[in-house]
């Protein structure tokens, strides 16, 4: 592992994808086997993209707890390159505060596991907009985001609290936040993540 990959941290959410559990908007309309299959099938894509790449080490936050201690249950190939950590307990934004806590010194990204269209050149442009920077945010379509991340100064005062997660305000939410604390921010392209049924598309089961 490089010099430089252990000072970026790349940090997958994700639910130990189990039928019946997460999910629960797509599932509606899909089915539940269908919102597992999908689950399983984006996380393993994810993996294959990202954890081999040198250039950062790769984290998977998992929910529930006690999934991160044992990842035979994780499907794909970058099973072997991926360190796994427990989400902990609280709202999303207290989950997703705790890595910026506790990880080792260095600008961390923090993405979702269902963005059909996420890989490596997105990771690398959010890792670019933090050489130097406070925040990138990467927006979705529907007012949320797909990745956040923060440099050394906004890991120390993650934008989080407070925002409404699951709807239109998330992203505008966060950038308030970043703006009250005087940290700078920039965007990434949109990307599409997949909440309901009519998301889906043939490609995402390729």
């Amino acid at each position: 592992m490089s010099a430089a990959s252990c000072r970026r941290h790349l940090v997958i959410f994700a639910r130990r994808p189990q039928v019946g559990v997460g999910k629960r908007r797509l599932a509606r309309g899909a089915g539940d086997l269908t919102a597992w299959r999908f689950q399983r099938l984006m996380l393993a894509r994810l993996l294959r993209r990202l954890a081999p790449d040198p250039r950062w080490t790769t984290w998977l936050a998992v929910t529930p707890d006690r999934a991160a201690g044992d990842l035979r249950w994780m499907p794909g190939a970058g099973r072997a390159r991926v360190r796994a950590m427990p989400q902990g307990p609280g709202d999303l934004g207290r989950r997703m505060a705790r890595p910026m806590a506790t990880l080792p010194p260095g600008p961390v990204v923090l993405v979702g596991s269902d963005i059909p269209d996420l890989g490596p050149a997105q990771v690398a442009a959010a890792f670019a907009g933090l050489d130097g920077g406070d925040a990138v945010l990467g927006p979705a379509d529907d007012g949320g985001y797909w990745l956040v991340g923060l440099g050394a100064r906004a890991r120390k005062r993650p934008p989080f609290k407070g925002v409404r997660w699951s709807g239109p305000h998330a992203l505008r939410d966060t950038i308030a936040n970043l703006d009250r604390a005087g940290l700078g921010w920039r965007t990434l392209e949109t990307l599409s993540d997949v909440d309901a049924a009519g998301d889906l598309a043939p490609a995402h089961f390729r």
